[in-house]
């Protein structure tokens, strides 16, 4: 046989087995969704609740004190805002369909004195297919939003999953991690410690400054919005507005352009086009700024992954899990990158307990280390 026959027959069995081991991966994930999906969620809110934990015990708090009031915090904020939300959406909601219905007519006779030469038939055949797609895009979106946790029971089992896994980890979430580590043999043992460690960073990171990000954008396209004077019969449309960017923000590419397109959606049926057009102007300056400026800044080199690799993930995430799938794509890629690229290197071997400084690299790539 050929040299370079041999070369290609090991290479191509090798990537059957690893082809082999990922899609047996995925099939375990999808049948356990209804435990994956939650210990995820657990990880990324207790990413974001252990350093502030930790915080908290270093200014001399009860360790039990600080336990909860980090979770009983995260939850009093996370239900704040789906009842704020929830609440002005209900009030608003005839307001909007009003005052959707008559942009629509506005809309339908400016096409009718056009130099389109559009009759009422045409604009109707239009407005009832683009409603039919509309329709089939919704009822696949919700089927695979609800595909990992169908009716009241799944969504309470979820629920307490989260919270319970992310109690855990705050209490003894170092055990949880070595107990996992002495399954594997010994030899191994000091590159897995290194790299989770790597991982854990890089996650931590990465939450806390989506938080920030997020909170950044709604604030000015919240701003934004409150300068134009979005307000309907004393209907606060700011308010829904800041919350969707801020919940949108957290699924990378995909929640900007969504929470965006609603903000302009909103500001052209209560207030009209050229009022639209200025609040696309500045979700597109917020956007602009926090892709060129705050990210580079605030992340820096800590979640490196190139933009089309973050859209190649994004999209590959929502094909294969929906919603949930788009959401951890991201982190999930970032932490996997980290972890690897610490054990290939193989500075587990002088630093099994790498620090920020050895998994944050400086804009010139050197570590603390080389420096």
């Amino acid at each position: 046989m050929a040299p370079g026959m041999r070369i290609a027959a090991a290479w191509s069995w090798r990537v059957l087995v690893v082809a082999g081991v990922v899609a047996l991966v995925l099939f375990l994930v999808v049948q356990l969704r209804y435990i994956v999906v939650p210990l995820l969620v657990a990880m990324l809110l207790a990413a974001l609740l252990v350093p502030f934990s930790n915080w908290l015990q270093r200014h001399r708090w009860p360790r039990w004190l600080a336990i909860a009031v980090s979770e009983v915090g995260i939850l009093a904020i996370l239900t704040g805002l789906i009842w704020l939300t929830v609440r002005t959406i209900i009030s608003g909601y005839p307001a909007l369909v009003d005052q959707t219905l008559l942009r629509w007519e506005d809309l339908k006779q400016f096409l009718l004195d056009s130099p389109l030469h559009l009759s009422a038939d045409d604009i109707n055949a239009w407005a009832e297919g683009f409603l039919e797609s509309l329709r089939a895009d919704t009822s696949a979106l919700w089927s695979s939003a609800l595909a990992f946790g169908s009716g009241l029971g799944h969504f309470l089992a979820g629920l307490l999953l989260v919270l319970f896994a992310t109690l855990f980890i705050l209490i003894d979430g170092r055990g949880i991690w070595n107990w996992i580590v002495r399954l594997f043999p010994r030899n191994a043992r000091a590159a897995l410690v290194g790299g989770g460690e790597a991982g854990w960073i890089t996650l931590s990171t990465f939450v806390r400054v989506q938080v920030l990000v997020a909170f950044i954008d709604a604030v000015g396209i919240g701003l934004g919005a409150f300068i134009l004077g979005l307000f309907y019969g004393g209907f606060p449309l700011v308010i829904p507005i800041a919350i969707v960017v801020f919940l949108g923000s957290f699924i990378p590419v995909v929640g900007a352009v969504v929470s965006g397109a609603i903000a302009v959606f909103v500001a052209l049926v209560f207030m009209g086009p050229w009022q639209a057009f200025v609040m696309l102007l500045i979700v597109i300056g917020v956007q602009q700024l926090e892709g060129h400026v705050l990210q580079p800044f605030l992340v820096g080199n800590a979640v490196k992954i190139h933009p089309l690799a973050v859209v190649i993930v994004v999209a590959a995430g929502g094909f294969l899990a929906g919603i949930p799938g788009a959401l951890f794509a991201v982190p999930l890629a970032a932490t996997l990158n980290a972890i690897i690229g610490y054990i290939a290197r193989g500075d587990w071997r002088t630093h099994p307990h790498p620090s920020v400084a050895d998994v944050i690299p400086p804009t010139r790539g050197r570590t603390a280390r080389d420096r």
